[in-house]
């Protein structure tokens, strides 16, 4: 069904660019359909230039023909540029909304009476087409608003519908996510280059053991857990190392990363 819809961007940034450029690489949506207005002329410029999407340096204008409007702006920002276009978007247009713990009934008061809004939190993978994303439907969105909204998210990744009541959770565990596996991997490399390998040499091995871990992972259907078991041997190099993990409570600063991360999403959303 998307592929006959217009889409308006507000915002084409990092993560605005990034859905842009999946949609159209995977032949979501033709590059015409596509109009995009950002503050940043060169952000434009360089996007239409990779793309072929059309660009407007006014939001109004960028959304007059649209059924679907996505905002890709930061949270502090989304009120105002909600209100400025508000009307422009009424009942008939689609609002999708990724800016993180800004809730749909806040967005819906911002916009039309009435306004149809779905939010999501994809995650900066989306730049390769492997986001983690999740959705949630405002009060005034149907299925089939869902189903587009899955459309466009899952053309740059995987996606999940959640209650809203989740999205805190869906920021703090894949949406900062991100981050914390890359803090992950460039200890990994510095290990290797402690033990002797060249930096380049710590990053290939690094880095491919991460990306076989998790696509072995997201594959079976043994737990985490079992995995990690078939690999520990009594007495061997690997069991000792989890040692060290766990004696520097490995898992429970991951799991305090990621608690802090989702009661700073629920801040910026109050």
């Amino acid at each position: 069904m998307i592929q006959n819809k217009k889409i308006a961007f507000i915002g084409a940034g990092f993560m605005g660019g990034a859905l842009i450029r999946g949609l159209v690489r995977s032949q979501t949506v033709d590059p015409k359909q596509i109009t995009a207005s950002d503050p940043r002329d060169q952000s434009l410029s360089t996007l239409a230039k990779e793309t072929g999407v059309n660009i407007a340096k006014d939001n109004a204008k960028a959304v007059a023909d649209a059924d679907i409007v996505l905002f890709a702006v930061k949270p502090q920002i989304m009120e105002s540029v909600a209100k400025d276009i508000g009307r422009k978007i009424g009942k008939k247009k689609l609002a999708i909304s990724i800016a993180a713990g800004v809730k749909t009934a806040a967005i819906e008061s911002w916009l039309s009476s009435g306004a149809r809004v779905v939010r999501a939190m994809p995650n900066m993978p989306a730049t390769v087409e492997q986001s983690a994303s999740a959705i949630c439907a405002g009060a005034n969105a149907d299925n089939v608003d869902i189903m587009l909204a899955r459309q466009m998210f899952d053309a740059v990744g995987e996606t999940i519908e959640v209650d809203e009541k989740l999205m805190d959770a869906v920021t703090g565990l894949s949406g900062s996510g991100p981050a914390f596996v890359f803090l992950f991997l460039e200890a990994m490399i510095d290990a290797g280059v402690s033990v002797g390998l060249d930096r380049a040499s710590a990053r290939t091995l690094a880095a491919q053991t991460l990306y076989g871990s998790a696509k072995m992972a997201k594959l079976s259907t043994e737990s985490p857990s079992s995995l990690k078991d078939r690999i520990t041997s009594p007495g061997g190099t690997t069991i000792a190392g989890l040692a060290e993990l766990e004696d520097r409570a490995f898992r429970g600063a991951i799991m305090g990363a990621v608690a802090r991360a989702v009661r700073r999403s629920k801040e910026l959303g109050e």
